[in-house]
Parts: C-alpha cells; sequence; structure tokens
C-alpha cells in the first residue's frame, strides 16, 4: 500500500484563492502552499495580498480585483492564470455579510450580498471549468455558512445567499463532476474574522456562541486546515456535492 500520506500531496497544483487577504481566505492560501501548491491570492486590498505574498514566498502571486465585477471576470482569469498557469483548484472564500435587518433591507445590500457570495463563484468558476476539463482534474470549493441552514438575526441577505451556495454546490457536482472537477463546500462555524469582528470583541456574545457547538469553543483557524486540504487534494477524489460544515457541532445540536 502506498504511503496514505501523499493523498494530501497538492506538488504541481495551482490555486486560486479569493478573499484572500484576511481571515479564513488568507488561512487557506497559506495551507495550500504549505502543501505544495503554487497560490493565485485575489482580493480587493493590495498591502494585505502583498503581506501574504512574502509571508509565503515564491509560490504565491496575487491579484488585486472585485470578484464580485462581473464584467471584469474574464481578465481576472486571465489574470490568475498568468503566473502559474491555469488553476486546477478554486476557492471562493469572499464574502459579506450587510447585517441588515429584514425590515430594513436595502435593494443595495441585497444585491451586493447575492453577487459576492453566489454569483460570483458561479461566474468565476464557469470561466475556469474548461481548462480544468481539459486536464481532466479540478477542484472547486465554495464557502457556505451556519446560515446555510439557520436563520440568524439581520441575516435575511446572506443566509439566502448561503443557502444558494448549497444547492449551487450540488449543481455544480452534476454538470462538472463527470469531467474529474469536483465541487464541494466548507461551512465554518463561529470564526475570528474580520467578518466576525464585533462578535469576538464581545466575550459574553462569544461565550454564547461557543455554548451552543458540541464541542464547547469556537473555531480557531487551524480548524479550516484539514477540511480544506481534504477537499483540495486526491484524498477526496470521490467526494463532490457536499457541504462540509465545520463548525465545533454548532448543527448537530
Amino acid at each position: 500500500m502506498d504511503d496514505p500520506r501523499g493523498l494530501f500531496d497538492l506538488t504541481g497544483r495551482v490555486a486560486c484563492v479569493t478573499g484572500a487577504s484576511s481571515g479564513l481566505g488568507r488561512r487557506v492560501a497559506q495551507v495550500l502552499a504549505a502543501a505544495g501548491a503554487n497560490v493565485v491570492a485575489v482580493a480587493r486590498r493590495k498591502q494585505a495580498l502583498d503581506q501574504l505574498c512574502g509571508d509565503i514566498g515564491s509560490r504565491a502571486a496575487a491579484v488585486v480585483a472585485d470578484v464580485s465585477d462581473r464584467d471584469g471576470l474574464e481578465a481576472l482569469r486571465d489574470s490568475v492564470s498568468e503566473k502559474f498557469g491555469a488553476p486546477d483548484i478554486v476557492i471562493h472564500a469572499a464574502g459579506v455579510n450587510t447585517r441588515e435587518p429584514a425590515d430594513e433591507v436595502t435593494t443595495g445590500g441585497w444585491d451586493q450580498t447575492l453577487a459576492l457570495n453566489l454569483s460570483a463563484p458561479f461566474f468565476l468558476s464557469q470561466l475556469m471549468v474548461p481548462a480544468m476539463k481539459e486536464k481532466g482534474w479540478g477542484r472547486i470549493v465554495n464557502f457556505a455558512s451556519l446560515q446555510t441552514t439557520r436563520a440568524f438575526p439581520g441575516g435575511i441577505a446572506y443566509g439566502a445567499s448561503k443557502a444558494g451556495v448549497a444547492q449551487l454546490t450540488r449543481a455544480m457536482a452534476e454538470a462538472w463532476s463527470r469531467f474529474g472537477i469536483t465541487a464541494n463546500a466548507i461551512g465554518p462555524g463561529f470564526f475570528p474574522t474580520e467578518l466576525t469582528q464585533a462578535v469576538f470583541d464581545d466575550p459574553e456574545r462569544s461565550a454564547r456562541n461557543a455554548a451552543q457547538t458540541c464541542m464547547q469553543r469556537n473555531g480557531r483557524v487551524e480548524d479550516i486546515d484539514g477540511p480544506i486540504l481534504f477537499l483540495c487534494s486526491a484524498a477526496s477524489d470521490y467526494v463532490t456535492g457536499q457541504v462540509l460544515m465545520v463548525d465545533g457541532g454548532f448543527t448537530a445540536k
């Protein structure tokens, strides 16, 4: 039997990570690079991307872009493919939560949320898939959420977008898995990121969130490492169309 540790080796693979300037997107970029992949980090903030690439080294490149700008996606695809070639792996970690209560949701907030959280993962993947088909291998990993299945206050737009991500993931799997391209999603629980900073700055609220999990604690950024590496590697060759909740058991209760 071959050494099973080789299943997680990403040497020679090219990964595109959106939302890589901070939070879980940044962590994902670091983990994939550590596993041997060449990583193209995509986000709007150049300084943060440059810092990330400096930390990773020669296996990283940065592309400054707004993935919610649909008219710019073809140019983005070309820029992402420029240094290392067309990506084998695409991680859609970019996201926004406007936190508008249902009675106060604006058309602008709604459209912004759906454009970044739901439309961008589909249309960018659509542009990346032809190169994956040629190789006969690809990985698409979307970012779901606790709000994929649970309703939170002030989360009607965000929840709608993340519920859509689950079905988008299944539909991507149906469309593209026959070509060797798997499509799955990660569903993080309560993790300390820029989007959740206000929650973690409130000790009482943070403790309340932790108490709702089976493990009685909130997530740490390193908790995403194993699940993302699994879904991006040969270890998950026969896994597609799934949402893997990385939530300490929040959704199990």
